[in-house]
């Protein structure tokens, strides 16, 4: 079934990238890309892309926790299962997991399309898919989610807080954590150097 673009809001940045300016305030979000997964005059959610969670543990070590696999099944685990890592998504849920992957995995009722490469689902299914080989090609889990009450992204947005860039899974579901940021900004065709002393100017 196709979607309705008429419901569609018109400045969404749903399923855009917003890239944290070198001045932001808030240092949960310092250098942080955060994909947009829902983007509404309701407010707005999304996933960051670049932060290790504090207590940072492999994804093999999570199934494991979760009861989802024996440890003796870790070294058979598939290649995308065994180089996860669990990353932080932001500060509301820290314990509630969130798996962003490639749009060719769905469970109905549970997973949200967010555009024609990417989609969002939270329950321990997709994690059970990904450790048996039979779930999305690509994908990234974290601990919590980053979220926005009505107007506020836009506040943020006027007041410079954040730039935005189109998504490239390349760059979303890429493992080097560190890179992202100024991988993002040369996107946009910007220098970091030159950014970092514009910032704080009105």
């Amino acid at each position: 079934m196709a979607k309705d673009d008429t419901t569609r809001e018109p400045d969404s940045l749903a399923g855009k990238i917003l890239i944290a300016m070198p001045g932001m305030e808030d240092k949960r979000f310092a250098r942080s890309l955060v994909y947009l997964c829902a983007h509404s005059n309701e407010g707005a959610m999304g996933i960051i892309l670049n932060q290790p969670a504090p207590a940072a543990s492999s994804f093999p070590d999570l199934l494991v926790q979760l009861d989802i696999i024996p440890e003796e099944e870790r070294i058979s685990l598939p290649p995308l299962a065994r180089d996860m890592t669990v990353q932080n998504g932001g500060p509301v849920e820290t314990t509630r997991g969130f798996v962003l992957h490639s749009s060719d995995y769905y469970i109905e009722s549970a997973t949200l399309p967010i555009d024609d490469q990417f989609s969002l689902t939270t329950t321990l299914e997709v994690l059970k898919a990904i450790a048996e080989d039979r779930g999305p090609r690509d994908a990234l889990m974290t601990l919590g989610y980053a979220g926005w009450g009505a107007g506020q992204l836009e506040n943020e947005i006027q007041w410079n807080g954040w730039l935005h860039c189109p998504a490239d899974p390349a760059l979303v579901f890429d493992r080097d954590l560190g890179s992202k940021y100024d991988r993002a900004l040369k996107k946009l065709g910007i220098d970091i150097g030159l950014l970092s002393r514009e910032a704080g100017h009105g």
